[in-house]
């Protein structure tokens, strides 16, 4: 056999070191290791619906696909991308075909990319999950608390997946070593190859296999750094012998909008643009700044951010991403709020611990005569018609409850007027109690 020679060399390299057993799964062991959670899942012999959650080349369709090796279920794979409610349907039918056989046969229905089926596409599965017809797997690499509906969300365990460590990396080069479907490499070129890799095992093994057809046309018996570099030039590029995890970066990103470091974030900007990240997912991150830490400090900011995004739909790459340059340029130099963000948390808390409280009979909605006849209404004053359309000394709260100070606007931006106008309004609250 020679050094680049494989079993099947037509099957992808992806494909051939795909892991047949769940003890062959390179990484996630903190949701895969003895006595963790998926992996006590899998050794309870009945499968549950669960959304996998992570970045790309993570292992997330593997998992799916040992489920359904485990539990001796009909595995049907959907791409959201591709796919829509025709293949939901057909879906639904070879699951009701292989409950109705004489071996009763389980369905574990995966959808790739769940993220892009729209709200009428992901609610056509709820029926379905909730009579046990079949087990739904979702994939998704954004956060499933944005992406997803509640409804199929309140049906699914969450499993989170972690980008792949070198050490976990260089496991999967030892795999395609020992099958003989790559040469050896140098420690440096592996070093730059994991780099490159940064965390995922599709990429990893895509470039493996470019570089043995590359080498087996250059009767090549091992890769050198320098080598490596002139095959995939620019690709090499994209990402530093450091390995910087994306979820590192894009922290690094808002920490540096958050910290009014224009250049800093431009720079990181950028180098995940470079990198691969999807600028889609980079405006939603800004859309997400803009309202947490700069808030009503400057509203503008959020129209700003909504705005990038609209124009990278519009314009796509590379034109789309000077608009998202500017945003965040915009949002570093925008003076900060994180006031509205702590008032929403705090009365999430509140609420939480408070209970529900019933609406005051002056607050209460009156359309019909009953209602007005129960007091519903009784005794709310119009704000429109009094001076300066406020009512001083009205209660908005529910009877009993001691309000609380949950927004208190900080003295930056447009909150300095806000907080004028906010005292201003408390002095005729007090005054009017008093009178």
């Amino acid at each position: 056999m020679s050094p680049l020679s494989a079993p099947n060399p037509h099957i992808p390299l992806a494909e051939r070191l795909r892991p047949k057993t769940l003890s062959e799964v390179v990484g996630q062991q903190h949701i895969l290791g003895t006595g963790k959670a998926l992996r006590v899942a899998f050794e309870s012999g009945q499968p549950h619906s669960c959304l996998l959650w992570g970045p790309p080349g993570v292992g997330k369709t593997t998992i799916a696909r040992l489920m359904a090796d485990a539990f001796d279920a009909q595995f049907i794979s959907i791409s959201a991308v591709l796919g829509g409610v025709k293949e939901i349907r057909e879906a639904v039918e070879l699951a009701q075909a292989a409950r109705d056989s004489a071996a009763h046969k389980r369905t574990i229905v995966f959808v790739d990319e769940v993220h892009r089926f729209n709200k009428s596409q992901q609610d056509a599965f709820l029926p379905h999950v909730e009579s046990g017809l079949f087990t739904f797997i979702g994939a998704t690499t954004e956060n499933p608390s944005f992406e997803v509906n509640s409804a199929l969300l309140s049906r699914a365990t969450v499993y989170v997946l972690q980008p792949l460590s070198e050490l976990e990396l260089s496991q999967i080069v030892d795999k395609a070593l020992a099958i003989q479907a790559v040469p050896a490499l140098d420690d440096d070129a592996l070093a730059r190859l994991m780099a490159y890799a940064d965390g995922d095992a599709r990429r990893l093994l895509n470039t493996l296999e470019t570089l043995a057809v590359a080498a087996k046309r250059e009767s090549l018996a091992r890769i050198s750094d320098s080598w490596l570099m002139q095959v995939l030039g620019e690709r090499m590029r994209r990402y530093d012998k450091g390995g910087d995890q994306f979820y590192d970066s894009i922290s690094a990103l808002h920490k540096s909008v958050r910290g009014s470091d224009p250049d800093a974030a431009l720079y990181w900007l950028v180098r995940m643009l470079d990198g691969g990240a999807e600028p889609k997912y980079m405006a939603r991150r800004m859309i997400r700044m803009a309202a947490e830490d700069i808030g009503l400090a400057d509203p503008r900011a959020l129209r700003l951010a909504l705005d990038a995004a609209e124009v990278y739909e519009r314009l796509g790459s590379p034109e789309g991403e000077l608009a998202l340059a500017e945003c965040v340029v915009y949002l570093a130099v925008a003076p900060k709020s994180n006031a509205v963000y702590k008032a929403y948390n705090q009365v999430r808390r509140l609420i939480k611990s408070d209970g529900t409280r019933p609406v005051p009979m002056h607050l209460r909605n009156a359309p019909t005569s009953l209602m007005k006849e129960l007091d519903h209404g009784k005794g709310y004053r119009y704000a429109h018609d009094e001076p300066d359309a406020f009512a001083a000394g009205e209660s908005y709260w529910p009877d009993g409850m001691m309000p609380p100070v949950l927004y208190e606007p900080v003295e930056r931006g447009l909150e300095i007027k806000i907080a004028e106008k906010m005292r201003l309004l408390r002095q005729k609250n007090a005054q009017a109690k008093k009178s």
